[in-house]
């Protein structure tokens, strides 16, 4: 397997499983338990093809290495959870 795919999948689990607390916490208040799964898998999905774009056009501008490129991903893609956590608790209100 490629370095770059290697730091793709773990940037996307890292970011995924750091905020897995709040993604169950929150799709506990759903009464469909297909519902609730589903909500996890899409979130899994969406970080997993973010992490995958990000890291391929940062590879494609050349600009800084891998491992640079890898950590940028991995703050971009932190900082989108917790957006996407204080959306999704703002709503609850």
């Amino acid at each position: 397997m490629e370095e770059r795919t290697k730091a793709q999948i773990v940037v996307g689990l890292l970011t995924f499983f750091s905020s897995m607390w709040i993604l169950v916490e929150q799709a506990k208040q759903y009464s469909n338990l297909l519902y609730t799964i589903g909500f996890i898998i899409l979130v899994l999905i969406v970080i997993l093809v973010l992490s995958y774009v990000i890291i391929s056009i940062l590879e494609w501008i050349n600009i800084f290495d891998l491992k640079t490129n890898t950590i940028l991903t991995l703050i971009v893609l932190s900082t989108f959870m917790i957006t996407l956590t204080v959306y999704l608790l703002l709503q609850g209100r």
